[in-house]
């Protein structure tokens, strides 16, 4: 991800401190009881005592993956301050903290068994970290009444004059699950559960904020968000305080949120896109403020689908009107909303009713429209209904939390390394991985322990065998071999299910995909499983990072930037044919997953951007039902993300870049126009800013939601002088020969063309400007 200043983000430190402070009259603290030690109860949860034999390949060997707080001396027991020993066990080992600007090979998984653990300081999350609570006991982090800092769990912490330890747009590659985190016994004029400044393949789940209630001097917050690049977060309540949940970041997916007696429930401070689905919000004063800045708006957009609002008299404060500025700022669209507990829906920030409560709301949008209708609008909107294969029992839209599997023993985890596979990032495990995965039996989960593990041809998932997968903080596979060298003959590096529609289930969770060195005919996973139920079929928390880390051989050492040359593509630089097809008789279900080709160095002390040329991002022919959860695709040369002869896709939120160094060279090189994947072919343009990546493409397909997506242009060959013009390229997202197609908050940055249909552009950038983009509150075609 590109790293913007402050003023181009709309933060500011003030802002940060006006989040955090309240000059108000303190309210009394509530009074402790006499700390009695608690006993914490053994742990059933598998994480807990499984096997370790996790090793980091491109790394020191001896390197501790998997820390237990207990094991570096916290007790849990309700009164020790653990504050020390719970940050020991995060830093461990030369870990990237403070000055590191990322690393991939000093991974650590931080477990906390069931126990309360009193801090009085902020615990913070290195990069590469993940923090898993007992997941059958879950833990309490309880902020101590002196507690000094942000927020309990700072996951980017600020040194002097205002610098973050990490750039926060690159801040990846981390997890929270599984916690409750108590501010109770805290003044009520201080704290934060959760500092989170994060970019992608990052996540939050099943977490409880625990916050003093009510009051005019409250400033606890559940979550602080100032800035990032996310993300996506899942299954949170948030009890009291004075927000719920502070927000701003260039774009979010969060769903399944439940606000309970907070003042404000979600302030939305800036942002590019946000979608939210699932959120319960009941006795608080406010759901959502959004009307932040009203003479010059910081919010882009908020989506808010199949959600409810009870007991609280202002269901959403928006700054937007027929006048406001920027023209496409403040956009907000509401998809199957129960207001009926809520005596104003929408208000203006004057405390002007737009939007009666009272009852659900079907389908209402403010902003900018094109396709089948345009201009701009504050009203009910006529939406199709979505096709009950995308729906669960109660009509909204299926989702399906990660699962942890907590009702399983360690027993029944069989552990790959154990099954013959090194994982030592050179040896080839194509033999032992496949021979796992056969050896199966019914009940059992494939646990891959951290390594990396090299495949040289095409590894198979029968769809019968219901298998189960996951990995130990983030293990690789790693695409490898002539098998996967001819571009004109593309072969699938990890195939789930043999044939497309072949019926069964298929779970994955941690696990990133690579290639090591070059891999142009490698289609990094060939997804042909027709799930036997909703949500049988599916991805969590994976990743497919092609280049820019230890091991994989396309790093800024061979294939740094070169925009002082016209230049063709470097074939020791080329990535992977296509990173996943979602094949015509398939379904699936992907949650969090980044399709990720890097931009910059992880790993090398340079840390600087790189030329790598990715074929194809994302590609999905299915019939459906197909559900893209948080999903990102970004700097492939083709497309990022592209539907061909798809049908009943879902999609929120969907965030794309095009690739820094276009159009030196253009997306004609090294990828030729392949029929057979239904290609985008670029012989028609006539100048250099046409011949680039497309962030969406949807062709020969019908019945496609999308709510929500950020599709960006931030250069031309590195140079950013285009976006003062708001020109780095031509065309950004393109509908063709498809029908009811039905998009919702579309940003785009620096695409003179916002959306084409047929070849005719749409909606232009400079009709639709926004804080940062150009946005629209939708498009469709009948």
């Amino acid at each position: 991800m590109v790293a913007f200043s402050t003023a181009a983000l709309f933060v500011t430190l003030r802002v940060l401190f006006t989040a955090t402070t309240s000059f108000a009259a303190p309210i009394t603290a509530p009074v402790a009881a006499p700390a009695t030690p608690e006993v914490a109860a053994a742990s059933s949860y598998w994480l807990a005592d499984i096997k370790r034999q996790g090793v980091v390949a491109y790394g020191a060997s001896d390197f501790k993956i998997f820390r237990n707080v207990k094991d570096y001396g916290a007790k849990g027991d309700g009164s020790t301050d653990d504050t020390a020993a719970i940050n020991q066990a995060v830093s461990d080992g030369n870990r990237c903290g403070q000055n590191c600007d990322s690393s991939t090979v000093t991974p650590a998984l931080v477990y906390f068994p069931p126990g309360t653990y009193v801090v009085s300081k902020p615990i913070i999350q290195y990069y590469y970290t993940q923090f898993v609570g007992d997941a059958v006991t879950v833990p309490t982090i309880k902020a101590a009444a002196g507690f000094a800092g942000m927020a309990v769990i700072d996951s980017d912490p600020y040194m002097e004059g205002g610098v973050n330890w990490y750039t926060n747009q690159n801040n990846f590659f981390r997890q929270v699950r599984n916690f409750v985190i108590d501010l109770t016994a805290m003044p009520a004029t201080a704290g934060a559960g959760i500092h989170w400044q994060v970019g992608q393949a990052t996540s939050l789940q099943n977490i409880r904020f625990e916050m003093v209630k009510g009051g005019t001097g409250n400033a606890q917050q559940g979550i602080f968000m100032d800035n990032g690049s996310g993300g996506f977060m899942t299954d949170l309540t948030f009890n009291g305080g004075n927000y719920g949940a502070f927000f701003g970041n260039q774009q979010f997916t969060t769903r399944n949120l439940t606000f309970n007696d907070c003042n404000t429930a979600i302030f939305m401070n800036w942002n590019w896109a946000w979608t939210f689905h699932g959120v319960t919000i009941n006795n608080c004063k406010v759901g959502i403020d959004m009307a932040n800045a009203p003479t010059n708006q910081t919010v882009g957009s908020v989506l808010i689908l199949d959600s409810t609002i009870t007991n609280t008299p202002i269901g959403v404060n928006t700054s937007f009107a027929q006048d406001s500025i920027p023209t496409g700022g403040g956009t907000l669209v509401i998809d199957n909303v129960d207001f009926s507990g809520v005596q104003t829906a929408v208000q203006d920030y004057t405390g002007k009713e737009i939007l009666a409560g009272g009852g659900i709301v079907k389908s209402w949008a403010q902003g900018q429209v094109a396709g089948a209708a345009s201009g701009r609008v504050q009203d009910n909107l006529p939406t199709p209904a979505k096709p009950a294969s995308l729906l669960n029992s109660q009509g909204n839209v299926f989702t399906k939390s990660r699962p942890q599997y907590e009702n399983i023993p360690s027993s029944q985890f069989v552990s790959l390394k154990s099954k013959g596979a090194t994982g030592d990032g050179a040896t080839d495990d194509t033999a032992a991985i496949q021979a796992a995965i056969n050896g199966m039996a019914d009940g059992e989960v494939l646990y891959v322990d951290h390594g990396a593990y090299v495949i040289t041809k095409t590894v198979t998932v029968p769809a019968g065998k219901n298998i189960k997968m996951t990995g130990e903080m983030w293990p690789l596979f790693m695409a490898s071999g002539k098998a996967f060298n001819d571009m004109a003959n593309p072969q699938p590096v990890f195939q789930v299910g043999e044939n497309s529609g072949d019926s069964g289930s298929f779970e994955m969770s941690d696990i990133v995909f690579e290639t090591l060195g070059a891999a142009p005919g490698a289609i990094l996973m060939e997804w042909n499983l027709k799930a036997s139920e909703l949500g049988a079929g599916g991805l969590w928390d994976v990743h497919f990072r092609v280049g820019g880390s230890a091991g994989t051989e396309l790093q800024a050492d061979k294939c740094a930037k070169n925009p002082a040359t016209k230049h063709d593509a470097n074939p020791d630089c080329i990535g992977s044919f296509l990173m996943m097809h979602i094949t015509k008789d398939a379904s699936a279900y992907l949650e969090n997953t980044w399709f990720w080709l890097a931009d910059h160095e992880l790993d090398l002390s340079s840390h600087s951007q790189i030329d790598l040329y990715n074929g194809r991002g994302l590609l999905v022919e299915s019939q459906g039902p197909v559900h893209l959860w948080g999903t990102a695709a970004e700097h492939s040369q083709l497309y990022n993300y592209q539907f061909a002869n798809a049908k009943d896709i879902f999609y929120a939120l969907i965030q794309t870049e095009t690739p820094y160094m276009q159009p030196n060279p253009n997306s004609e090189q090294p990828f030729t126009t392949n029929a057979k994947y239904s290609d985008p072919d670029f012989s028609a343009c006539t100048t250099d800013a046409c011949k680039s990546a497309w962030g969406l493409r949807i062709v020969d397909s019908s019945s496609i939601w999308g709510y929500g997506s950020g599709t960006y242009s931030f250069f031309s060959n590195y140079d950013q002088d285009c976006l003062a013009t708001n020109s780095c390229q031509e065309n950004m997202i393109s509908v063709e020969k498809s029908s009811n197609v039905n998009m919702f908050g579309i940003s785009t940055k620096a695409s003179t063309n916002m959306i084409s249909q047929d070849g005719t552009s749409m909606a232009l950038d400079k009709d639709n400007r926004s804080n940062f983009c150009a946005t629209l509150g939708m498009f469709t075609v009948s």
